[in-house]
């Protein structure tokens, strides 16, 4: 059984369609990038998913359970992260997760194992002041700590990096790695350099619609065109006209002494280029290989 299974799920506000027939499979204990720009109908994915919306038409399946009649059998079992947490900011961070350990009916004497776990894994357990005097980073660390209380096979993340500095979004990332060994994490997020760290598989969601789904290395394999860059002490003619055969060279360009390859495979590329200039007797002054960034395939993708 997959983590999360979405079918057909669609939502409509008035006219506007912010989510058009969305299908889309998780599978369990992995970390899942839901990628797409700013309105792409992320949010409105992860309201659908968590309940705190429902859907025009379609259904998903969360651990096997209905999101549309099963919702409460869901709850216990997933753990969620809004983009902008909120809290009740004359509590401490202890207390509040004391909080959210009676919603969820934990005992007494699992809860304080849990709290003081959840607190040294976020950094906060040495803080004493109030919520209400937390930064936006320390604030996303108490959401992550809020919706593990309850141990779930799955967890929902709506851009948990956003508006951090680096060390904040360092700390999460590792966090999120680590949940992806035994949870399944799947979040939202316009950051293309987190999805590269931490992902397993990925989806691009463009105007409410599905453009792609599939695994990282997949999809770089798919879009990424690597280039070779080399430079020699002589021109090399005689090197061009070899390569412009080669099946898995897309283009090349001649500039003086040095060429730039750009081919269809990057091993064949690393594998073929040093035995053909090795055969041409050509001196070479360097050798520099460039992939295309997971940035450079999503601006493909959805043609920005």
């Amino acid at each position: 059984m997959d983590a999360i299974e979405i079918d057909g799920l669609t939502k409509k506000f008035g006219d506007v369609l912010a989510l058009d027939h969305l299908n889309l499979t998780v599978k369990k204990n992995s970390v899942f990038g839901f990628l797409g720009p700013n309105g792409a109908g992320k949010t409105t994915t992860l309201r659908l998913l968590v309940g705190l919306a429902k859907p025009t038409s379609g259904t998903a399946k969360i651990l096997g359970y209905n999101i549309k009649s099963q919702i409460n059998k869901i709850y216990p079992r997933i753990g969620f992260l809004p983009d902008i947490p909120v809290f009740y900011g004359w509590m401490t961070a202890k207390e509040y997760l004391n909080f959210v350990a009676d919603i969820f009916k934990i005992p007494h004497k699992k809860r304080e194992k849990k709290i003081d776990y959840l607190l040294e894994i976020t950094n906060l357990k040495e803080v004493k002041t109030k919520i209400k005097g937390y930064s936006r980073g320390m604030k996303k660390k108490l959401g992550i700590a809020q919706a593990l209380i309850n141990d779930p096979e799955v967890i929902f993340m709506d851009e948990p990096t956003s508006a951090l500095d680096p060390i904040g979004r360092k700390e999460i990332l590792e966090m999120m790695t680590s949940l992806g060994k035994e949870t399944t994490v799947f979040f939202s997020t316009h950051i293309l350099n987190d999805v590269e760290r931490i992902c397993d598989s990925v989806a691009i969601l463009h105007e409410g619609r599905l453009v792609t789904e599939e695994s990282l290395e997949s999809l770089k394999t798919k879009y990424s065109k690597p280039i070779f860059t080399l430079e020699f002490d002589d021109r090399p003619d005689k090197l061009t006209k070899i390569l412009k055969n080669m099946p898995w060279i897309e283009n090349i360009e001649q500039y003086n002494n040095a060429l730039k390859v750009t081919s269809k495979n990057l091993k064949m590329g690393q594998k073929e280029l040093p035995n053909l200039i090795a055969k041409s007797n050509l001196s070479l002054k360097s050798f520099q290989i460039e992939e295309p960034s997971l940035e450079d395939i999503f601006v493909k993708i959805v043609g920005g």
